[in-house]
């Protein structure tokens, strides 16, 4: 998905994410799954790789379903 972001190919994208890719990260997945994430300042502030980013979204959508 965050390759997309810049149109570059995948294997383009990094393990580091900036704040700007970050919030069009969190943007894309609110459209995509039609909810809004309530993410605490703490939450964003730790997603700063990628892999961190899809665990903290991937809670933060259960969380959104169950609610």
């Amino acid at each position: 998905m965050l390759a997309a972001f810049g149109d570059r190919p995948a294997d383009a994208v990094g393990d580091a994410i900036g704040s700007l890719e970050l919030t069009w990260l969190i943007t894309q997945v609110e459209e995509k799954y039609g909810v809004t994430l309530d993410l605490t300042d703490e939450q964003f502030s730790a997603m700063t790789t990628v892999p961190r980013a899809v665990e903290t979204l991937r809670d933060a959508l259960a969380v959104a379903a169950r609610g």
